[in-house]
């Protein structure tokens, strides 16, 4: 292992980490310079091929467009929503529910939002979740936070167990010594065994994300900046992680890896509204955030108000009606993602804009517009006309703003994707030098050795965070993950469970992912701020990744010490957080 060339395949990732979050530079800036970084590396230090180089870039800005596409589908659908006055109505549907917003942000960002996830995955919850927390009332700033937050538990089964059924099986297929290796069994039950892996570390160490979405919220956004202030949901917050990740658990070791976040999130929806509107488990203290004109600067985004000020004047909605544009979404997301034959044309070749074999590569780009959860939402916007009774020029006004939003969010984005696209594809031409990101994962498993359980998450977070998806962390990394943890002496059972780290830890990493952060940002008009979600989302992502090493190493090993560790982390964590303290927003102004 060459440790000059595991440090500079560093250097495009600590490009972003110093711009982004430590000098707090625009994204825009800040993948600039990472992607000038990476591809004078891949060409003059990897050498590898400058078509391979061009090629993965235009791919990377096709994608960038589908997100886009997506972007502009949820920022419509907001938009009309607020053009139609039914913002008004949802809003006045979730306070009845509970005007506290730590009972808010669980319903919408933990439940709602792994719902969405479970049924679309690939970065939608933040497109359909912080828009509607936006119209709740809360700062952009927070709607961001909190919708990447839930970015985590459910994603390993999101889009209908994509990260599973492509990601790690895909990762895995087809080579040699797996195939030797599993021959006394199928490999669909070796894949099953691994999905109840994932979902048994991933119901364990997600169970606390909604508290953590509590203290998070009124550490950084309540007038006494206290985490400690978000504790004090504590009944709740562990009532709604429990009400979903027990059927989530369930349905993994039942049905198997397309329905885990999204029926559970649908049943873990039931029974804690119901729950909530019957005042169970609800805190004593009603938690709302300070008057609008004590807000930092910092907590705003550039879309309009989405509060009440209109509301005298706002046409009188049922909640039912105002919220079934988004049972619409979740419908159609279900349908297009389940019905099979549908499925097939919507992303067959008459709907797939592909570009194969980009400059005699093997490198290709797609695009499916109709597949879209961009599609479904525009769908769902352009329903609004009929179940709003909209009048002439108010869709007019909301494709228009919409559109300036997505062109505001256009220059990050396809600068990001290109450059994650030229770092996965750096390899060299004649195959002596590995990529970039599997060359890291390389050398962390050098260093590791015996301890890589521990290690394992961080690789998957890593493929996460400069790919953009779970999914394709899985692809890049399932197999090294497997193959690693055979060379350090695991059995087959045990190898399965660190293929389920990486699987966890790329989850995880959705929750720093540069462009999910972009793309949830641009939906609500916070641009050019990066850094400061980043920095928030952090530490729960570290919290995730260091959580599910030190529960892989407890169930690798049966050692009894490693369940100690797990539950000395989280007991340090929370500690640390609740001893934390900001500025008084009293005090700031």
């Amino acid at each position: 292992m060459n440790l000059g060339h595991t440090l500079l395949a560093l250097t495009p990732i600590a490009v972003v980490f110093l711009l982004m979050v430590v000098l707090e530079r625009s994204a825009k800036l800040s993948m600039s310079v990472a992607y000038i970084v990476t591809a004078l590396l891949a060409l003059f230090v990897w050498q590898a091929p400058g078509a391979v180089v061009a090629a993965a870039s235009v791919n990377g800005v096709v994608t960038a467009i589908t997100l886009l596409f997506i972007v502009f589908g949820a920022v419509l659908l907001l938009n009309t929503l607020k053009e139609s006055g039914a913002l008004s109505a949802i809003r006045r549907g979730f306070t009845d529910i509970s005007p506290d917003r730590r009972v808010q942000v669980i319903i919408v960002a933990w439940l709602f939002g792994s719902l969405i996830e479970g049924s679309s995955g690939f970065g939608t919850p933040s497109a359909v979740g912080a828009p509607l927390l936006l119209a709740l009332g809360f700062p952009a700033m927070a709607a961001v936070m909190s919708v990447l937050v839930i970015q985590s538990t459910p994603v390993s089964f999101g889009a209908v167990g994509t990260p599973m059924l492509v990601g790690v099986r895909s990762g895995i297929d087809n080579k040699t010594d797996v195939a030797e290796l599993l021959a006394p069994i199928q490999p669909w039950d070796y894949l099953l065994h691994i999905v109840n892996d994932v979902a048994l570390i991933h119901a364990l160490v997600g169970v606390v994300i909604p508290l953590f979405l509590s203290g998070l919220l009124t550490r950084f956004f309540g007038a006494r900046q206290s985490f400690t202030e978000g504790l004090k949901a504590w009944k709740f917050a562990l009532f709604a992680g429990l009400a979903f990740t027990v059927p989530y658990l369930l349905i993994a070791r039942t049905l198997g890896p397309e329905f885990p976040s999204m029926v559970g999130a649908m049943i873990g929806l039931f029974i804690v509204v119901t729950a909530a509107k019957k005042g169970l488990f609800l805190p004593k203290e009603t938690f709302d955030f300070p008057p609008r004109a004590q807000w930092e600067k910092n907590w705003l985004g550039t879309l309009a108000d989405t509060d009440d000020s209109a509301a005298a004047t706002a046409p009188k909605f049922s909640v039912l009606r105002a919220f079934s544009p988004y049972v619409l979404v979740i419908a159609l997301l279900i349908l297009t993602r389940t019905v099979a034959p549908l499925k097939a044309f919507l992303t067959g070749p008459m709907t797939t804009l592909r570009f194969s074999e980009l400059f005699g590569t093997k490198i290709a780009a797609t695009a499916q517009f109709l597949y879209s959860p961009g599609f479904i939402l525009i769908l769902a916007s352009l329903a609004c006309i009929f179940i709003f009774g909209m009048k002439q020029g108010q869709y007019g006004r909301a494709v228009k703003s919409s559109a300036s939003t997505m062109v505001d969010a256009a220059p990050a984005l396809l600068l990001a994707v290109p450059m994650v696209q030229v770092f996965v594809n750096s390899g060299s031409a004649d195959g002596s030098m590995v990529s970039m990101p599997v060359m890291l994962a390389q050398g962390a498993a050098a260093l590791a050795g015996s301890a890589w359980p521990n290690v394992s998450p961080w690789v998957g977070s890593l493929g996460a965070f400069i790919a953009g998806s779970n999914t394709v962390s899985n692809m890049m990394f399932a197999y090294f993950q497997f193959s690693t943890a055979q060379q350090i002496g695991l059995n087959l059972d045990q190898s399965a469970i660190v293929v389920a780290l990486q699987a966890v830890g790329g989850a995880a990493g959705n929750m720093i992912c540069v462009h999910n952060v972009v793309a949830a940002g641009a939906v609500v008009g916070l641009m050019n701020r990066e850094g400061e979600v980043i920095r928030k989302t952090l530490v729960p992502m570290t919290y995730y990744c260091v959580q599910a090493g030190l529960i892989g190493q407890a169930l690798i090993t049966g050692n009894v010490l490693w369940w100690a560790a797990a539950a000395a982390w989280l007991v340090i964590v929370f500690g640390v957080l609740g001893a934390s303290k900001g500025k008084p927003l009293a005090a700031a102004h």
